[in-house]
């Protein structure tokens, strides 16, 4: 009785967010290259030629940019590679593509009309915002992921639950196409329950954050530390910022680090802020705060040396896009995050045939 509930269960679920479990399904997986297919396709918008020349300072690049497109700079961020051009966020909420190394604009855009940021969009919230610009369909992903979990944990149990389990690890190939593709769903389903789960889980970490947070918190014993707030500076005028001179006392504070991104006052009360990138991160969590007049540095924070409950919470960004341990783990996420379409269109294949007399 509880195998038969079971399985009207994992039934029902895939029938209510299959659709929902086959977009995440793609555009996860799309957007594991999605940056790297927008910079081979448009290269004129987001490659520059390299000329082994040192970049123009900040400080030139921030006024070119303001002057030309008469608006207020917010953010500066750096690629990783340096054939690649730096974006910059504009007051007006749109973003420029800059040659850092002439100060030319080559492409201003809206972010998420971009390929990168249109995959972006629908898998974080269905590309829908009300009219008060909130994102009201984030919950409903944190759902289907939710539901993804409790499809996997269904399945692992009805797979675990008979006698000879391990001998059902094996697939037919000249076996009919009901018995292959059983078989195919139910091996696949049990070995990458793990990972699967865990890249939904860490997908729900950005939405329903002090739920996630607390299971993190339990399961490893500690507390997630915060990061500290950004200092605040006597008012200052935003038209004469160090920037120059900010930047490279912020990389004196952290020698090591690697510079991510630039955030430029937007009141006059708040310094300017470095996200930085530490050798023992998976991701930019470092920070150093800087006087916009003076460029004296005000704070640092080093988010390498947080304790291991923080240093988990930090690895769900890499860990969720796959991006932790170069090509071949990226190649395998790609795979991993077409598999629950493929448990939609396989489990329901098996439902119409055996239905369909």
């Amino acid at each position: 009785m509880v195998k038969l509930w079971l399985r009207r269960a994992h039934l029902l679920i895939a029938l209510l967010a299959g659709i929902l479990f086959i977009g995440l399904s793609i555009t996860g997986a799309l957007l594991i290259y999605a940056k790297d297919l927008q910079h081979y396709f448009q290269p004129d918008y987001w490659q520059v030629t390299e000329n082994h020349q040192p970049a123009l300072s900040l400080d030139v690049l921030t006024q070119q940019v303001q002057t030309k497109l008469n608006t207020q700079v917010y953010a500066v961020s750096f690629e990783p590679k340096p054939n690649l051009a730096w974006q910059f966020q504009l007051a007006d909420k749109t973003y420029v593509s800059v040659n850092q190394f002439t100060g030319d604009i080559l492409h201003r855009y809206q972010y998420y009309q971009t390929f990168y940021g249109y995959l972006l969009g629908y898998h974080r919230w269905l590309l829908y915002q009300n009219e008060q610009g909130e994102y009201v369909l984030r919950d409903w992903i944190s759902i289907a992921s939710l539901c993804l979990i409790i499809e996997l944990l269904i399945g692992f149990y009805l797979w675990v639950r008979p006698k000879k389990r391990l001998k059902r690890l094996k697939i037919n190939r000249k076996a009919k196409p009901k018995i292959f593709y059983n078989q195919l769903h139910t091996v696949v389903g049990v070995y990458i329950l793990l990972p699967l789960i865990l890249v939904a889980f860490s997908g729900m970490a950005f939405n329903w954050k002090n739920v996630t947070a607390s299971i993190v918190e339990a399961v490893t014993f500690q507390s997630i530390e915060d990061r500290p707030d950004a200092p605040l500076v006597a008012s200052n005028n935003l038209a004469n910022l160090q920037l120059t001179l900010a930047h490279k006392n912020a990389l004196s504070a952290l020698p090591e680090a690697e510079l991510f991104r630039i955030y430029l006052p937007k009141e006059q009360t708040q310094p300017i802020g470095f996200r930085m990138k530490m050798p023992g991160e998976t991701h930019a969590y470092s920070w150093v705060w800087s006087d916009p007049l003076s460029g004296n540095v005000l704070q640092v924070y080093d988010a390498s040396k947080a304790n291991f409950a923080t240093q988990v919470w930090n690895f769900r960004y890499k860990f969720h896009i796959g991006d932790f341990a170069g090509s071949l783990i990226q190649a395998l996420w790609f795979v991993l995050a077409l598999t629950p379409a493929f448990f939609v269109i396989t489990g329901f294949y098996l439902f119409w045939a055996r239905h369909k007399k």
